[in-house]
């Protein structure tokens, strides 16, 4: 069992969806029960006894820097990597090589709520897995990507918003990972997908292809993609 302490989160969006709520902040710095989704993220990992950080910066990269600093002040060590061009999660996991080295670290994405029990599931991946994807069931797949696993809950396919009349799972990505550093012998060579972007759903599917096993896990507890207004006002009701 390999024992995870490094994260990086992928925090250098605006969410247009959130239309005049991020005019001036990143979606990861929107508040969701008094407090940023990014300090939720942070709090859950460092339960989980992670204590080093890459938060991947991009839109008002100082709104982040400002709040969270090198985090000393919140018990942990906060480093930066700033992603200059938006064009998808594939190449920004690139910004983390450094950080990384040879340690598998946790990937998670800035604007995804989890329950912070599935952080410690998560910290501990198999000698025999090359990653974890985390996975839920009752979503939309069109909004996401659909996860296809076998009887042993290893990745097989990963389909990113499927089109109606496309077969789907009842999986869905979570948007939480463990990941060994193998990762980036796939994201070095993504190519862009018909969204013209480079896709981190593209280079797992081929690194679970290659060979190697990539095991889902289901998360449990609260789950919130929190992608518009209408989802974080639900939130905030709660």
């Amino acid at each position: 069992m390999t024992k995870i302490d490094k994260a990086v989160l992928l925090a250098a969006g605006r969410g247009t969806r959130m239309r005049e709520l991020t005019a001036d902040l990143p979606k990861p710095m929107i508040k969701v029960r008094n407090k940023p989704i990014l300090l939720h993220i942070l709090e859950g990992l460092q339960a989980a006894a992670i204590k080093n950080f890459l938060i991947i910066v991009g839109y008002h990269s100082e709104t982040v820097r400002n709040y969270f600093g090198d985090g000393t002040c919140f018990g942990l060590r906060i480093h930066y990597a700033t992603q200059t061009v938006q064009d998808g999660t594939g190449k920004v996991v690139n910004l983390s090589r450094d950080f990384v080295g040879n340690s598998a670290f946790i990937l998670a994405y800035g604007d995804i709520l989890v329950d912070p029990i599935n952080y410690k599931r998560i910290v501990d991946l198999p000698d025999d897995a090359e990653a974890y994807i985390g996975v839920t069931s009752g979503e939309d797949v069109s909004q996401g990507g659909a996860v296809f696993v076998n009887d042993q809950m290893e990745l097989i396919d990963l389909r990113e918003k499927a089109q109606p009349g496309e077969l789907t799972s009842q999986w869905y990505n979570a948007g939480l990972y463990a990941i060994r550093p193998s990762i980036f012998d796939f994201t070095g060579k993504l190519k862009p997908s018909p969204r013209g972007e480079y896709e981190l759903t593209d280079a797992i599917l081929e690194l679970a292809q290659s060979g190697k096993k990539v095991k889902a896990i289901e998360l449990t507890g609260e789950w919130a993609d929190v992608r518009d207004p209408e989802i974080l006002a639900r939130l905030n009701q709660l």
